[in-house]
């Protein structure tokens, strides 16, 4: 009976720890601010994956499926 409540009590805890993050409002971020959330990591894979070569290749391929 024990083990059936301490359950019960991790379950309760973890839905209360997910409604905590969950109840956004619904919508979506401002350009400025998702630019600042992307930058750093943008910046960290230039670094670590070949340098702005391989970022103009990607955009220019991504440029070219989006018909631009």
């Amino acid at each position: 009976m024990a083990d059936t409540a301490s359950r019960t009590i991790i379950r309760t805890q973890g839905r209360k720890a997910f409604a905590a993050f969950g109840d956004r409002p619904s919508g979506r971020r401002h350009p400025l601010v998702a630019t600042a959330m992307v930058l750093p990591l943008a910046a960290l894979l230039v670094v670590a994956f070949g340098g702005w070569e391989a970022v103009v290749t990607q955009a220019s391929s991504v440029g070219v499926m989006l018909g631009r």
